[in-house]
């Protein structure tokens, strides 16, 4: 049975993907007909993505991550919200608290350690957040090279330290950082941001009504400051990781199809490509081959009964966590 995964699984479109069946198989369809098989595909992982949903809610860690597509000739937002062994992917017109809680995760019933990039309508939700560092360090590494000031770098070489103790720690069977070694690196943290607002004091005002423009030193100083719990959360709670490269990592595969194949036409499209995604990166993750996992679908659509299997029921296979080291940061 045809599988409109397939196409998703390779990033090719609708119309691509009749070409091949054609060129390939002597078996010329309609885009159309093709389209109504993913329609009908979503429909049928309803209920894995229910329990899906369920898992990453209750999940103690969620990496969360979005991105921009066009659809509809209009931008959109892709959201994701993954764990080491689960990936939802879903669509939302924007990144508001309201798209953000439109993907059943965020503001129902999540009390673990959000993991995100620092978007400001996710750290509305009264949870335990989690800042990328890898993504401040960059930054971190785009201002020292800009202004020549040393407070980025060393900045970088703390929080690089403390993931090399952390992970020293966990090998160790600890559950937590030593209390005193802990106090050295916060005040070594505070001493180098004050280092860094007293060698970028604020513009002076310029008359004009609102806040004056700060700049992206002072802007990421402000955030070091304000969100240095969310920075180290990953020193002081050993579940949270020191990255949110889980879910750059999930989320990635949308911008390969927006570059392989263009935007979507319509939403019913961009939601089939995300249902069905989701339901093979989860797949994946535990262990299970992909092509079967497709093929299982192909029957269901097929007219066999039943639905697809719950993630639980995927053959599991817990995954290595990676270490990381100061060589991972570049």
């Amino acid at each position: 049975m045809l599988n409109p995964g397939c196409c998703h699984a390779a990033m090719l479109s609708v119309a691509r993907t009749v070409e091949l069946l054609a060129d390939a198989f002597g078996a010329p369809v309609s885009t159309g007909w093709l389209a109504s098989l993913q329609t009908r595909a979503e429909k049928l992982l309803e209920p894995f993505l229910e329990t899906l949903r369920h898992q990453v809610r209750h999940a103690p860690v969620v990496h969360f991550d979005e991105t921009g597509g066009r659809v509809e000739g209009a931008l959109r937002w892709v959201h994701g919200a993954c764990t080491p062994g689960l990936t939802l992917l879903y669509l939302a017109p924007g990144r508001s608290n309201d798209s953000i809680e439109a993907g059943g995760i965020l503001g129902h019933e999540f009390n673990g350690v959000a993991v995100n990039d620092g978007l400001p309508a996710c750290r509305k939700f009264p949870v335990r957040h989690g800042l990328c560092n890898a993504q401040i360090v960059r930054e971190l590494a785009g201002i020292a090279e800009a202004t020549g000031q040393q407070w980025p770098t060393g900045l970088s070489e703390l929080l690089v330290h403390m993931l090399v103790a952390v992970n020293q720690a966990k090998a160790a069977g600890a559950s937590g950082l030593n209390k005193r070694m802990l106090r050295g690196y916060r005040r070594r943290y505070d001493r180098l941001i004050s280092e860094g607002i007293s060698l970028n004091p604020l513009p002076p005002p310029t008359g004009k009504r609102g806040r004056p423009t700060q700049g992206a030193v002072r802007s990421l100083l402000r955030r070091l400051d304000d969100y240095r719990e969310e920075v180290l959360r990953f020193a002081t709670d050993f579940r949270g990781p020191w990255d949110n490269n889980q879910a750059e990592r999930d989320i990635r595969m949308v911008k390969m199809q927006q570059k392989f194949s263009g935007s979507w036409r319509s939403w019913d499209g961009a939601s089939n490509f995300l249902a069905t995604r989701s339901y093979m990166a989860a797949a994946r993750k535990q262990g299970k081959n992909v092509l079967e996992a497709l093929e299982t679908l192909g029957d269901l659509l097929a007219g066999s009964p039943g639905s697809p299997p719950p993630p639980e029921q995927f053959p599991y296979r817990p995954q290595k966590a990676q270490s990381r080291d100061a060589g991972d940061c570049a």
